[in-house]
């Protein structure tokens, strides 16, 4: 059974309502959001012209063998480990069976043993290989089909929505990046996220005194066509049957947070990958493979993480100064310092879109600490970490926490650095196969 939220938009007044739906469609055959549009009440899902003709993208067999709902639940409950936060859905484990030698009798396991031999047989099967490279093989081995939950909610916006009603959608619907469909060209045209919030206000506040005028009338297609008239490209996206190490490589090099899953065939919006679901996935399994050597180097050791020119704020500091910072140097979160130089609190992309839940986004004179104590949920302090830490606690830490980033301070909390999930999958992932897709 295969379970999906529904969300409905009334334009004219601006209410929102969900529903939530069961169907026994699999989860390879795509049942297709409904999404956001300027139009009154409930929208068919967007279509395509070949997606009436076309055949499912997986075939019964890989349907079939999809573990249910309750052995998941079963399985991940006997290792203690929580259900990633940006879905509050289970994760669903790969039904591909691991490449297995010609020589070998071929040995046929249940869906919940799967991953378990994958992870084991990875250095059976290349021992020639140095262990360096074995969680890049682990993903390789794995497709971004096998971390799409077997429930979730994708909310999808139409561009002939306005924008402001388009941000106080995520915020009701608690998503932090939505798809645009664009009706004319039937086809995702790109995404809607928090950037784009923080980059209206920063383009168009004037003082408390002057209503933002793109913000509260423009629709999301006007926008497009004004921001990204000089700047404008394509929609980046990946397949569900690309390999994860492909997502890895797509986020990093792209410098986006937010990779849409689309169905070649359709056309269809399957799911949103992020580096937390997928630096997740991945440490789900760590217990299971040979660890390599640099899982025991610190920090400092490995260079991992940015320790030049970090950009930080002040309590004091104005949030439109804030949001000047995140849009010139191209950064998700601002360490909170004080005058003594310590790490107090972080403002981060996340947080600006308070200001919409609030609707207080017309005064951004106020300071960094009177817009903290609006945070919508519970901060439990500033996640830190030392150069001397091991990768091992790094990742543990990082995942356990369900953050971003992790501050690195020195023994004094002084702000010494920023160490990212993209910082971490690039020292996993892709630094082993010789690649730096940061630096690109």
């Amino acid at each position: 059974m295969h379970s999906f939220s529904v969300i409905a938009c009334d334009s004219s007044d601006g209410i929102f309502s969900s529903y939530h739906c069961s169907t026994s469609v699999f989860c390879g055959i795509y049942c297709g959001p409904f999404y956001l549009s300027a139009a009154s009440g409930l929208s068919t899902p967007p279509t395509t012209p070949t997606q009436a003709s076309s055949q499912p993208l997986f075939t019964q067999e890989a349907q079939l063998s999809r573990p249910s709902p309750e052995r998941l639940e079963a399985s991940y409950r006997s290792r203690s480990i929580s259900t990633p936060p940006d879905t509050g859905q289970r994760l669903s484990l790969p039904s591909a069976k691991p490449p297995i030698p010609s020589s070998s009798p071929v040995t046929s396991y249940s869906t919940s043993q799967q991953v378990s031999q994958t992870a084991k047989m990875l250095l059976v099967l290349k021992p020639a290989e140095p262990e360096s490279d074995i969680y890049m093989r682990f993903m390789k081995s794995h497709k971004c089909y096998d971390i799409v939950p077997t429930s979730s909610k994708l909310v999808v916006f139409d561009t002939a929505l306005q924008v402001k009603k388009a941000f106080f959608a995520l915020v009701a619907n608690g998503v932090r990046a939505a798809p645009l469909w664009d009706t004319e060209k039937q086809s995702f045209v790109g995404m809607l996220t928090i950037t784009d919030f923080i980059i209206i206000l920063h383009r168009y506040y004037k003082s408390p005194m002057v209503q933002i005028y793109e913000l509260e009338e423009h629709k999301l297609e006007t926008w497009r066509e004004v921001y990204l008239q000089a700047t404008f490209k394509p929609l980046v996206n990946i397949s569900p049957d690309a390999s994860l190490f492909d997502a890895v490589y797509t986020l990093i090099k792209n410098k986006i947070h937010r990779l849409p899953v689309i169905d070649p065939v359709t056309g269809n919006a399957l799911y949103i990958l992020t580096h937390k679901r997928i630096l997740k996935f991945l440490q789900l399994f760590m217990c299971e493979m040979p660890k390599p050597a640099f899982m025991k180097q610190t920090l400092g050791e490995l260079g991992i993480g940015s320790y030049q020119d970090i950009a930080f704020i002040h309590p004091y500091t104005p949030i439109i100064k804030a949001l000047n910072i995140f849009v010139e140097r191209r950064v998700s979160a601002l360490p909170v310092v004080d005058e003594s130089g310590k790490v107090v609190d972080i403002y981060s992309k996340f947080d600006v879109i308070n200001l919409a839940a609030e609707k207080t986004y017309n005064n951004l004179d106020i300071t960094v600490t009177q817009a903290l104590k609006h945070r919508s949920q519970y901060f439990e302090g500033v996640m830190k970490c030392h150069k001397m830490e091991t990768m091992e606690t790094i990742v543990d830490r990082i995942v356990k926490a369900e953050v971003h980033r992790l501050v690195v301070v020195d023994e004094h909390s002084s702000i010494e650095g920023i160490v990212s999930l993209s910082d971490i999958l690039q020292a996993l992932v892709l630094s082993p196969a010789g690649i730096d897709a940061q630096h690109c």
